[in-house]
Protein backbone atom coordinates (compact mmCIF):
# COMPACT_ATOMS: atom_id res chain seq x y z
CA UNK A 1 0.00 0.00 0.00
CA UNK A 2 1.38 3.30 -0.98
CA UNK A 3 0.86 6.82 0.69
CA UNK A 4 -0.24 9.82 -0.65
CA UNK A 5 0.22 12.71 1.26
CA UNK A 6 -0.32 16.36 0.55
CA UNK A 7 1.05 19.25 1.68
CA UNK A 8 -2.01 21.30 0.57
CA UNK A 9 -5.25 21.06 -0.77
CA UNK A 10 -4.51 20.99 -4.38
CA UNK A 11 -2.68 17.74 -3.39
CA UNK A 12 -5.56 16.37 -2.01
CA UNK A 13 -7.59 17.54 -5.00
CA UNK A 14 -5.04 16.09 -7.61
CA UNK A 15 -5.15 12.50 -5.53
CA UNK A 16 -8.70 12.42 -5.42
CA UNK A 17 -9.62 12.90 -8.49
CA UNK A 18 -6.89 10.44 -9.51
CA UNK A 19 -8.24 7.80 -7.68
CA UNK A 20 -11.82 9.04 -9.02
CA UNK A 21 -11.07 8.65 -12.32
CA UNK A 22 -9.53 4.89 -11.50
CA UNK A 23 -12.12 3.78 -9.10
CA UNK A 24 -9.55 3.14 -6.84
CA UNK A 25 -10.31 3.24 -3.03
CA UNK A 26 -8.20 5.34 -0.86
CA UNK A 27 -7.89 5.04 3.17
CA UNK A 28 -8.41 8.15 4.07
CA UNK A 29 -6.19 9.03 7.39
CA UNK A 30 -4.22 11.98 9.60
CA UNK A 31 -1.94 10.47 11.45
CA UNK A 32 -3.95 6.80 11.83
CA UNK A 33 -4.22 7.17 15.47
CA UNK A 34 -7.25 5.23 15.52
CA UNK A 35 -6.97 3.14 13.04
CA UNK A 36 -8.04 0.20 15.64
CA UNK A 37 -11.69 2.50 15.87
CA UNK A 38 -14.61 0.88 13.43
CA UNK A 39 -14.10 -1.63 10.48
CA UNK A 40 -10.76 -1.77 8.37
CA UNK A 41 -10.55 -0.69 5.33
CA UNK A 42 -9.52 -2.08 1.97
CA UNK A 43 -8.14 0.24 -0.29
CA UNK A 44 -4.75 0.03 -2.47
CA UNK A 45 -3.41 3.37 -1.46
CA UNK A 46 -3.82 5.90 1.52
CA UNK A 47 -4.42 9.16 1.94
CA UNK A 48 -2.85 11.23 4.50
CA UNK A 49 -3.86 14.39 5.53
CA UNK A 50 -0.96 14.67 7.96
CA UNK A 51 1.46 16.84 6.25
CA UNK A 52 -1.58 19.83 5.74
CA UNK A 53 -0.59 21.21 9.10
CA UNK A 54 -0.16 24.03 10.77
CA UNK A 55 -2.55 26.76 12.15
CA UNK A 56 -3.84 29.07 9.59
CA UNK A 57 -5.53 31.99 12.11
CA UNK A 58 -6.45 32.42 15.59
CA UNK A 59 -8.52 35.22 16.85
CA UNK A 60 -8.34 35.06 20.46
CA UNK A 61 -10.60 38.05 20.75
CA UNK A 62 -13.42 36.68 17.95
CA UNK A 63 -12.90 32.83 19.94
CA UNK A 64 -12.22 31.42 16.61
CA UNK A 65 -9.21 28.70 15.61
CA UNK A 66 -8.47 27.89 11.76
CA UNK A 67 -6.33 24.91 11.15
CA UNK A 68 -5.23 21.98 8.66
CA UNK A 69 -6.35 18.84 9.50
CA UNK A 70 -3.09 17.30 10.35
CA UNK A 71 -2.02 19.79 12.80
CA UNK A 72 -1.71 18.02 16.37
CA UNK A 73 -4.29 17.85 18.73
CA UNK A 74 -1.76 18.74 21.26
CA UNK A 75 -0.51 21.30 19.38
CA UNK A 76 -3.68 23.07 19.07
CA UNK A 77 -3.95 23.25 22.89
CA UNK A 78 -0.48 24.33 23.81
CA UNK A 79 -1.36 27.30 21.23
CA UNK A 80 -4.97 27.86 22.66
CA UNK A 81 -3.37 27.99 26.54
CA UNK A 82 -0.91 30.16 25.86
CA UNK A 83 -3.78 32.77 25.60
CA UNK A 84 -5.81 31.25 28.18
CA UNK A 85 -8.32 29.42 26.31
CA UNK A 86 -9.20 25.58 25.94
CA UNK A 87 -10.94 23.48 23.19
CA UNK A 88 -14.11 23.27 24.51
CA UNK A 89 -15.18 19.43 23.91
CA UNK A 90 -11.88 18.31 25.54
CA UNK A 91 -11.43 15.77 23.07
CA UNK A 92 -9.31 12.50 24.21
CA UNK A 93 -5.94 11.46 23.36
CA UNK A 94 -6.55 7.88 22.42
CA UNK A 95 -2.91 6.95 21.58
CA UNK A 96 -1.95 5.11 24.07
CA UNK A 97 -5.42 3.30 24.79
CA UNK A 98 -4.98 2.36 20.40
CA UNK A 99 -1.43 1.01 21.35
CA UNK A 100 0.94 3.41 19.94
CA UNK A 101 2.98 6.71 20.59
CA UNK A 102 1.19 8.73 16.90
CA UNK A 103 -0.39 11.92 18.32
CA UNK A 104 -4.34 12.53 17.38
CA UNK A 105 -4.64 15.25 14.80
CA UNK A 106 -7.50 17.92 14.34
CA UNK A 107 -8.84 15.69 11.63
CA UNK A 108 -9.25 12.52 13.26
CA UNK A 109 -10.74 14.58 16.12
CA UNK A 110 -13.81 16.40 13.83
CA UNK A 111 -13.89 13.16 11.72
CA UNK A 112 -14.52 10.64 14.82
CA UNK A 113 -16.43 13.14 16.68
CA UNK A 114 -14.98 12.12 20.31
CA UNK A 115 -15.43 14.54 23.01
CA UNK A 116 -14.70 14.37 26.73
CA UNK A 117 -16.50 14.36 30.13
CA UNK A 118 -16.95 18.37 29.37
CA UNK A 119 -19.77 17.31 26.99
CA UNK A 120 -22.47 16.84 29.50
CA UNK A 121 -22.07 20.67 29.70
CA UNK A 122 -20.80 22.18 26.49
CA UNK A 123 -21.65 19.57 24.04
CA UNK A 124 -20.08 17.56 21.51
CA UNK A 125 -17.18 18.19 18.95
CA UNK A 126 -19.53 19.21 16.36
CA UNK A 127 -21.36 21.86 18.35
CA UNK A 128 -18.07 23.87 18.20
CA UNK A 129 -16.92 23.24 14.32
CA UNK A 130 -17.73 26.43 12.85
CA UNK A 131 -16.33 25.74 9.05
CA UNK A 132 -14.85 23.03 7.06
CA UNK A 133 -13.17 23.06 4.03
CA UNK A 134 -13.28 19.52 2.15
CA UNK A 135 -12.80 17.47 -0.79
CA UNK A 136 -15.47 15.50 -1.56
CA UNK A 137 -15.35 12.26 -3.53
CA UNK A 138 -15.40 13.69 -7.11
CA UNK A 139 -12.06 15.75 -6.08
CA UNK A 140 -14.36 19.22 -6.01
CA UNK A 141 -13.72 21.64 -3.33
CA UNK A 142 -16.57 22.59 -1.23
CA UNK A 143 -16.97 25.30 1.51
CA UNK A 144 -19.25 25.28 4.63
CA UNK A 145 -19.48 27.28 7.61
CA UNK A 146 -16.93 30.42 8.15
CA UNK A 147 -14.95 32.14 10.24
CA UNK A 148 -17.10 33.59 12.83
CA UNK A 149 -19.35 32.46 15.12
CA UNK A 150 -22.29 33.72 13.58
CA UNK A 151 -23.05 32.90 9.58
CA UNK A 152 -25.56 31.73 8.04
CA UNK A 153 -23.57 30.55 4.32
CA UNK A 154 -25.92 27.85 3.21
CA UNK A 155 -26.24 23.95 4.18
CA UNK A 156 -24.39 23.51 7.32
CA UNK A 157 -22.43 20.62 6.09
CA UNK A 158 -20.11 20.82 9.52
CA UNK A 159 -22.18 18.92 10.80
CA UNK A 160 -22.69 16.04 8.66
CA UNK A 161 -18.64 15.88 8.02
CA UNK A 162 -18.02 15.96 11.66
CA UNK A 163 -18.63 12.01 12.95
CA UNK A 164 -18.28 10.76 9.03
CA UNK A 165 -14.72 9.08 9.70
CA UNK A 166 -13.96 10.21 6.55
CA UNK A 167 -16.28 8.66 4.12
CA UNK A 168 -18.22 11.82 2.48
CA UNK A 169 -15.34 13.82 2.15
CA UNK A 170 -11.52 14.91 2.92
CA UNK A 171 -10.88 17.93 5.07
CA UNK A 172 -8.41 20.23 4.39
CA UNK A 173 -9.05 23.60 6.99
CA UNK A 174 -11.42 23.39 10.00
CA UNK A 175 -11.91 26.10 12.19
CA UNK A 176 -13.18 25.66 15.47
CA UNK A 177 -14.90 27.68 18.51
CA UNK A 178 -12.60 27.91 21.25
CA UNK A 179 -13.91 29.39 24.55
CA UNK A 180 -11.43 30.79 27.57
CA UNK A 181 -9.70 27.82 29.96
CA UNK A 182 -11.41 28.07 33.62
CA UNK A 183 -9.23 29.79 36.43
CA UNK A 184 -10.01 26.27 38.75
CA UNK A 185 -11.33 23.19 39.19
CA UNK A 186 -12.94 21.32 41.91
CA UNK A 187 -13.94 17.70 42.20
CA UNK A 188 -16.30 16.29 44.67
CA UNK A 189 -16.23 12.13 45.21
CA UNK A 190 -18.45 9.80 46.84
CA UNK A 191 -17.14 6.55 47.77
CA UNK A 192 -18.58 3.29 47.73
CA UNK A 193 -21.93 3.86 45.96
CA UNK A 194 -22.87 1.28 43.82
CA UNK A 195 -24.17 2.17 40.26
CA UNK A 196 -27.87 2.59 40.90
CA UNK A 197 -26.83 5.11 43.92
CA UNK A 198 -23.90 6.63 41.95
CA UNK A 199 -26.30 7.62 38.65
CA UNK A 200 -28.41 9.11 41.32
CA UNK A 201 -25.93 10.76 42.50
CA UNK A 202 -25.03 12.04 39.67
CA UNK A 203 -28.23 13.20 38.11
CA UNK A 204 -28.90 15.26 41.46
CA UNK A 205 -25.11 17.18 41.20
CA UNK A 206 -26.41 17.85 37.11
CA UNK A 207 -29.53 18.73 38.03
CA UNK A 208 -28.27 21.38 40.73
CA UNK A 209 -27.58 25.10 39.37
CA UNK A 210 -23.89 24.65 39.96
CA UNK A 211 -22.74 24.14 36.49
CA UNK A 212 -21.15 20.91 37.12
CA UNK A 213 -19.08 19.71 34.04
CA UNK A 214 -17.83 16.48 34.61
CA UNK A 215 -19.93 13.86 36.01
CA UNK A 216 -18.30 9.85 35.97
CA UNK A 217 -18.36 6.59 37.99
CA UNK A 218 -15.86 4.40 38.64
CA UNK A 219 -16.11 0.93 40.38
CA UNK A 220 -13.20 -0.25 42.54
CA UNK A 221 -11.07 -1.77 39.79
CA UNK A 222 -11.22 1.02 37.58
CA UNK A 223 -10.39 3.98 40.17
CA UNK A 224 -7.20 1.60 40.76
CA UNK A 225 -5.89 2.47 37.56
CA UNK A 226 -6.21 6.40 37.99
CA UNK A 227 -3.13 7.22 39.85
CA UNK A 228 -4.68 10.37 41.37
CA UNK A 229 -7.99 8.33 42.23
CA UNK A 230 -6.05 4.82 43.32
CA UNK A 231 -5.69 6.48 46.99
CA UNK A 232 -9.34 6.07 47.70
CA UNK A 233 -9.51 2.57 47.60
CA UNK A 234 -12.99 2.25 46.86
CA UNK A 235 -15.67 3.16 43.77
CA UNK A 236 -15.67 6.48 43.32
CA UNK A 237 -18.17 8.72 41.98
CA UNK A 238 -17.24 12.44 40.78
CA UNK A 239 -18.82 15.80 39.98
CA UNK A 240 -16.37 18.28 38.46
CA UNK A 241 -17.16 22.35 38.74
CA UNK A 242 -15.28 24.28 36.25
CA UNK A 243 -15.20 28.54 37.08
CA UNK A 244 -13.20 31.34 38.59
CA UNK A 245 -11.73 30.06 41.92
CA UNK A 246 -14.19 31.72 44.46
CA UNK A 247 -16.69 30.07 42.48
CA UNK A 248 -15.67 27.19 42.75
CA UNK A 249 -15.09 27.09 45.92
CA UNK A 250 -18.90 28.28 46.63
CA UNK A 251 -20.62 25.86 44.08
CA UNK A 252 -18.41 22.81 45.22
CA UNK A 253 -19.02 23.79 48.96
CA UNK A 254 -22.73 24.54 48.05
CA UNK A 255 -23.24 21.15 45.97
CA UNK A 256 -21.46 18.70 48.84
CA UNK A 257 -24.24 19.58 50.64
CA UNK A 258 -26.45 18.41 48.41
CA UNK A 259 -24.98 15.49 47.81
CA UNK A 260 -24.36 14.58 51.91
CA UNK A 261 -27.36 11.92 51.34
CA UNK A 262 -25.33 9.68 49.48
CA UNK A 263 -23.00 9.75 52.14
CA UNK A 264 -19.54 11.32 53.14
CA UNK A 265 -18.19 13.99 50.15
CA UNK A 266 -14.63 14.68 49.88
CA UNK A 267 -12.75 16.97 47.10
CA UNK A 268 -9.85 16.56 45.45
CA UNK A 269 -8.24 19.96 44.38
CA UNK A 270 -7.35 21.07 40.95
CA UNK A 271 -4.02 19.32 40.30
CA UNK A 272 -5.53 16.02 41.24
CA UNK A 273 -9.03 17.04 39.41
CA UNK A 274 -7.22 18.06 36.45
CA UNK A 275 -4.89 14.39 36.50
CA UNK A 276 -8.16 12.38 37.00
CA UNK A 277 -10.63 13.98 34.15
CA UNK A 278 -7.41 13.58 31.86
CA UNK A 279 -7.45 10.21 32.68
CA UNK A 280 -11.34 9.65 32.45
CA UNK A 281 -11.38 11.62 28.97
CA UNK A 282 -8.56 9.12 27.52
CA UNK A 283 -10.24 5.82 28.65
CA UNK A 284 -6.67 5.32 30.86
CA UNK A 285 -8.59 2.21 32.74
CA UNK A 286 -8.86 -0.02 29.84
CA UNK A 287 -5.40 0.76 28.25
CA UNK A 288 -4.12 -2.32 29.31
CA UNK A 289 -7.21 -4.58 29.14
CA UNK A 290 -6.42 -7.29 26.82
CA UNK A 291 -10.06 -7.42 25.44
CA UNK A 292 -12.20 -5.28 22.98
CA UNK A 293 -13.64 -2.13 24.34
CA UNK A 294 -17.64 -1.19 23.25
CA UNK A 295 -18.73 2.62 23.81
CA UNK A 296 -22.44 2.77 25.02
CA UNK A 297 -24.80 5.28 25.01
CA UNK A 298 -28.29 5.38 26.68
CA UNK A 299 -30.48 7.21 28.90
CA UNK A 300 -28.72 7.48 32.47
CA UNK A 301 -31.16 5.79 33.96
CA UNK A 302 -31.04 2.76 32.14
CA UNK A 303 -27.19 2.71 32.77
CA UNK A 304 -27.20 0.38 36.01
CA UNK A 305 -28.94 -2.22 34.10
CA UNK A 306 -27.58 -1.91 31.23
CA UNK A 307 -24.02 -3.07 33.55
CA UNK A 308 -25.83 -5.40 35.08
CA UNK A 309 -26.84 -7.41 32.15
CA UNK A 310 -23.21 -7.28 30.94
CA UNK A 311 -21.82 -8.29 34.21
CA UNK A 312 -23.94 -11.47 33.96
CA UNK A 313 -22.76 -12.68 30.48
CA UNK A 314 -19.53 -12.16 30.75
CA UNK A 315 -16.61 -10.46 32.93
CA UNK A 316 -17.61 -7.04 32.15
CA UNK A 317 -14.80 -4.27 33.43
CA UNK A 318 -16.75 -0.86 32.91
CA UNK A 319 -16.76 2.56 34.14
CA UNK A 320 -19.50 5.26 33.28
CA UNK A 321 -19.59 8.80 32.34
CA UNK A 322 -21.66 11.55 30.81
CA UNK A 323 -23.60 11.14 34.30
CA UNK A 324 -24.24 7.14 33.73
CA UNK A 325 -24.96 7.96 29.84
CA UNK A 326 -21.64 6.98 28.77
CA UNK A 327 -20.52 3.45 29.53
CA UNK A 328 -17.38 2.02 28.37
CA UNK A 329 -17.33 -1.38 28.73
CA UNK A 330 -14.19 -4.05 28.27
CA UNK A 331 -14.62 -8.00 27.78
CA UNK A 332 -13.58 -10.61 25.56
CA UNK A 333 -13.03 -9.98 21.60
CA UNK A 334 -16.11 -12.61 20.87
CA UNK A 335 -18.59 -12.17 18.63
CA UNK A 336 -20.96 -13.76 21.76
CA UNK A 337 -19.38 -11.13 24.12
CA UNK A 338 -20.44 -8.35 20.73
CA UNK A 339 -23.63 -10.00 20.91
CA UNK A 340 -24.14 -9.43 24.41
CA UNK A 341 -23.51 -5.38 24.14
CA UNK A 342 -25.78 -5.14 21.71
CA UNK A 343 -28.96 -6.62 23.13
CA UNK A 344 -27.95 -5.21 26.72
CA UNK A 345 -27.72 -1.37 25.11
CA UNK A 346 -31.33 -2.01 23.34
CA UNK A 347 -32.10 1.04 21.85
CA UNK A 348 -29.17 3.10 23.23
CA UNK A 349 -26.20 3.55 20.84
CA UNK A 350 -22.76 1.56 20.72
CA UNK A 351 -19.37 1.82 18.93
CA UNK A 352 -16.96 -1.24 18.77
CA UNK A 353 -14.20 0.63 19.93
CA UNK A 354 -10.95 -1.17 19.95
CA UNK A 355 -10.66 -4.83 18.87
CA UNK A 356 -8.65 -7.65 16.42
CA UNK A 357 -8.80 -6.76 12.91
CA UNK A 358 -10.78 -10.09 12.22
CA UNK A 359 -13.68 -8.82 14.67
CA UNK A 360 -14.42 -5.46 13.38
CA UNK A 361 -13.93 -6.72 9.88
CA UNK A 362 -17.12 -9.70 10.92
CA UNK A 363 -19.46 -7.98 13.15
CA UNK A 364 -21.28 -4.30 12.70
CA UNK A 365 -19.34 -2.03 14.86
CA UNK A 366 -22.16 0.69 15.09
CA UNK A 367 -25.51 -0.30 14.94
CA UNK A 368 -27.87 -1.06 11.86
CA UNK A 369 -30.08 2.02 11.13
CA UNK A 370 -33.62 1.96 10.34
CA UNK A 371 -34.74 1.17 6.70
CA UNK A 372 -35.50 4.94 5.95
CA UNK A 373 -32.66 6.62 7.53
CA UNK A 374 -30.56 3.92 6.03
CA UNK A 375 -32.10 5.46 1.98
CA UNK A 376 -30.87 8.59 3.41
CA UNK A 377 -27.15 7.62 4.28
CA UNK A 378 -26.77 6.05 0.61
CA UNK A 379 -28.20 9.08 -1.62
CA UNK A 380 -25.83 11.03 0.79
CA UNK A 381 -22.31 8.51 0.19
CA UNK A 382 -23.27 8.70 -3.44
CA UNK A 383 -23.61 12.55 -3.72
CA UNK A 384 -20.25 13.15 -2.19
CA UNK A 385 -18.73 10.10 -3.06
CA UNK A 386 -20.34 8.62 -6.44
CA UNK A 387 -17.76 5.72 -6.87
CA UNK A 388 -17.45 5.03 -3.11
CA UNK A 389 -13.64 5.51 -3.01
CA UNK A 390 -13.67 7.45 0.47
CA UNK A 391 -12.37 4.79 2.74
CA UNK A 392 -14.94 2.32 1.69
CA UNK A 393 -16.88 -0.02 4.27
CA UNK A 394 -15.13 2.01 7.66
CA UNK A 395 -18.53 2.65 9.13
CA UNK A 396 -20.99 0.09 7.34
CA UNK A 397 -19.64 -2.94 5.09
CA UNK A 398 -20.86 -2.13 1.22
CA UNK A 399 -20.93 1.67 1.89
Amino acid sequence: MSIIAPTDAAGVVAAIRAAHDAATPLAICGNASKSGLLRPVQAANTLSTSGIAGITLYSPQELILAAGPGTRVADLAQAVAAKGQHLISEPPDLSAFYGNATPGTLGGMVATNLSGPRRVMWGATRDHVMGVVAVNGSGEQIHSGGRVLKNVTGLDLCKLLTGSHGTLAVMTEITLKVLPVPERRGTLVLKGLDPARAVAALSCALGSPYAVSGAAHLPAAMATQVPALAWIGDSVTLARIEDFAPAVAYRTERLRAELAEFGAVELLDDAASVAAWAAIRDVTPMVSDPGAVWRVSVRPSAGPAVIAALSQAFDARWFMDWGGGLLWIAGPATAATHQAVIAAAGQGAWTLMRAPESLRAAVPVIPPEAPALARIARKVKAAFDPRSILNPGRMVAGL
